[in-house]
């Protein structure tokens, strides 16, 4: 994990939430968005979309960008780093797992096929 990325608990946490969670993959979808943009997608108040979008930034899953009055939101790349690290590990985990299982039902296998 990079130090500018935050912990697990406040990645999930932020994804949790579903409206939150289709702002933030509308935002992905596109390279940016604005809040009105966001505003008339999620059929929340304008500022229901700024709390959502606040959560967002503090979980640094995205960026804002200031031009005159608007802001202009984009995925930061690095966001998702902490889950993807905590997936990988447990993918590690799961794939070992499995391989001890595969080898002991060979082994097992191999002594019921013994005479």
């Amino acid at each position: 994990m990079t130090a500018a990325s935050p912990p697990i608990d406040t990645v999930m946490r932020t994804l949790s939430d579903p409206t939150r969670r289709a702002i933030y993959e509308r935002i992905v979808a596109g390279s940016e968005a604005s809040v009105r943009s966001l505003t008339e997608f999620a059929g929340v108040s304008q500022p229901a979309v700024s709390q959502h979008l606040k959560a967002l930034l503090d979980a640094r899953l995205v960026l804002g960008r200031k031009e005159g009055r608007n802001t202009f939101y984009r995925a930061d790349p690095n966001g998702l780093q902490p889950l993807a690290a905590w997936m990988e590990e447990h993918r590690r985990f799961w794939d070992a797992s499995f391989d001890r299982l595969d080898d002991y039902l060979r082994e097992l296998q191999r002594k019921k096929d013994q005479p």
